[in-house]
């Protein structure tokens, strides 16, 4: 790797800074002289010092002045605004040489936040818990951001230092641990990365180079400047932080938050160099190297291969589906779900991928989406749940507490059978009461309060009543912990079951699963009442799913019974905490049916 920040060596640390922005630029570590770097270039400086260890504090000054932290840091021990530290990438002997990875279409994503995620709130703790993910049926853990952020609490979507994974979490050694643990285990990890906005508190790349813009605006202010005619350094500092991530943590995949919010007219869109970087990196390994994108856009081109003029990702967000089952749950019609209150645009999402297509959205104000019937179910990731659908609420509360027990069965039931990647959000599995609410712990105080505002105003456009917990709190973090224990009390354990039974016949099943998308239909009876989604497996093998989507009795269709058909899962069984023996279909009783012969 081309790397800047701090290198060690066996002739001591080469520091490296590309800070086009400055006259001169001098390094000081551990307090001791500042000593000058040299001008390598236009806009590089760079500088080699002897006997410097890993784990030495150094900053830079810049222009005689000011004394900030490496843009490129690797660890912040001492926070946002502390002096960098030197790190060592071979401090930890890796174990995974026989893990391969796992392809696109077989991923099951498990969402978690490390601080929430177990008491201790550390990468190292996140280990002991691995094992229940793997029984479960997850091949694959996505950690939400663990860039360094101010504080020691924070989604992780406020990250200033890109390369430094967070301290409070353990830092650069904690993370490797972590990711050596999963792959032990046989799991991937997906690293959720933020490359369109950096946090206002502690960002000092602004001082270094031109790293923003104004000539597009975005909802944190000025966009991330990737191709203006100065962004070559700030291009190669995105890049570069994809391989990065792969070539010393061995992370197997990215998914990039609200990519609809990074601006790049350049010939080479900066996401498709990244992704082609990061899948560079990963052939060293010899693993696969997944890049997801998050996008409120519905836009097929972040899927399509360059040659057929899209970026060439691997897969993208479906808002749609979590949407159009939302709303159809708990009838909420406020904010973006007003645009979801056509009972069509669930079966859409489901046979589809999105549900707007290039029709008028009213939330956006805009046509929306582009045609998606003819790309293949893998480039789709669907969810009931994520930090955003649960953080975003104004008090953070979990599908479970909003809907019936049997109601969440039943769309459980419609997130395995859909032809896409499913995510599941840390907790859900068991059905975790704790909420998960937004929090933060800014040391700015203008900073906090603004925060406090815009959740609010933000609000509003939802109606949703009640104080909103206070961001700043510590009791809003701690309200937000997961409750492990949960997962073996009654109720909690048999939904557990279930998610695990389906995620084992979607693994198992030549029906079911991420592919044969061509292969599906799902449609509503003419009441609007019964979901019927139609899988045809590669070999003829044939499955529906019969979800009763209300709180009344209905009919099974007559083709549907006995003995063409044979019952593989009824979410009224006894082992999920169902009533039992009853005629179907009762009040959100789903079926999974395999044709019979």
């Amino acid at each position: 790797m081309n790397r800047l920040g701090a290198s060690r060596h066996a002739g001591g640390v080469t520091f490296t800074v590309w800070a086009p922005r400055c006259r001169t630029v001098d390094v000081v570590v551990d307090g001791r002289k500042p000593h000058p770097l040299t001008r390598v270039d236009a806009d590089r400086f760079a500088t080699t010092l002897p006997g410097v260890s890993a784990g030495a504090r150094y900053q830079y000054r810049l222009d005689g002045e000011r004394y900030r932290p490496d843009p490129v840091s690797r660890w912040q021990p001492e926070g946002v605004h502390g002096p960098s530290a030197v790190v060592d990438p071979d401090e930890l002997a890796w174990t995974d040489q026989a893990f391969a990875g796992h392809a696109l279409g077989d991923l099951v994503l498990y969402e978690l936040h490390v601080g929430t995620f177990t008491p201790a709130g550390t990468f190292e703790a996140v280990i002991r818990n691995l094992g229940a993910l793997v029984d479960l049926g997850v091949t694959a853990v996505e950690l939400m951001p663990v860039a360094e952020f101010p504080g020691s609490r924070n989604w992780g979507y406020d990250g200033v230092h890109l390369y430094a994974p967070q301290s409070t979490y353990g830092g650069p050694h904690g993370l490797r641990r972590l990711v050596d643990a999963c792959h032990a285990m046989g799991l991937s990890v997906v690293l959720d990365v933020v490359y369109n906005h950096l946090g206002p508190e502690g960002n000092y790349l602004g001082e270094y180079g031109p790293y923003f813009t104004n000539r597009y605006k975005t909802p944190w202010g000025g966009a991330v400047n990737f191709d203006g005619p100065d962004a070559a350094g700030v291009r190669r500092h995105f890049v570069e932080n994809a391989r990065y991530w792969v070539h010393e943590f061995h992370i197997d995949g990215l998914r990039l938050d609200a990519v609809h919010a990074i601006y790049d007219a350049s010939p080479v869109h900066v996401l498709t160099e990244l992704a082609e970087a990061g899948r560079a990196e990963a052939r060293q390994l010899g693993r696969p190297f997944h890049v997801i994108a998050e996008s409120h856009d519905n836009d097929r081109k972040l899927v399509l291969p360059r040659e057929a003029g899209g970026l060439g990702l691997d897969a993208v967000w479906s808002d749609d589906f979590h949407h159009a089952a939302h709303v159809r749950l708990t009838g909420e019609r406020v904010g973006y779900y007003a645009d979801f209150t056509d009972p069509s645009l669930l079966p859409k999402a489901i046979a589809e991928g999105f549900a707007f297509q290039g029709q008028r959205s009213e939330y956006f104000g805009c046509l929306r989406g582009t045609p998606s019937a003819d790309l293949d179910g893998e480039h789709f990731v669907v969810f009931l749940q994520d930090h955003d659908q649960v953080g975003n609420r104004a008090h953070g509360d979990r599908l479970g507490s909003i809907v019936p027990f049997d109601a969440v069965k039943a769309v459980v039931a419609m997130l395995c059978s859909v032809p896409a990647i499913p995510l599941l959000f840390m907790g859900e599995e068991y059905g975790e009461t704790a909420p998960f609410q937004f929090f933060t712990s800014f040391l700015d105080r203008e900073l906090m309060d603004a925060v406090r505002r815009g959740r609010a105003a933000e609000f509003s456009r939802f109606a949703w009543q009640g104080t909103i917990p206070d961001p700043g709190d510590p009791a809003t973090f701690v309200r937000s912990r997961l409750s492990h224990a949960l997962a073996s009390a009654p109720r909690h354990r048999e939904l557990r079951d279930y998610y695990r039974a389906w995620l084992a016949l979607r693994r198992t099943h030549p029906a079911l699963g991420s592919r044969g998308k061509q292969r599906t239909t799902a449609v509503l009876d003419e009441d609007d009442a019964v979901l019927t989604v139609s899988r045809l497996g590669p070999g003829g093998e044939q499955v529906r799913l019969v979800a009763n989507l209300t709180g009344e009795r209905r009919r099974l269709p007559a083709s549907l019974s006995a003995p063409a058909w044979r019952v593989l899962i009824d979410s009224a069984d006894p082992r999920f905490a169902g009533p039992g023996e009853r005629d179907p279909l009762g009040p959100w009783q789903v079926l999974l049916l395999e044709a019979a012969g």
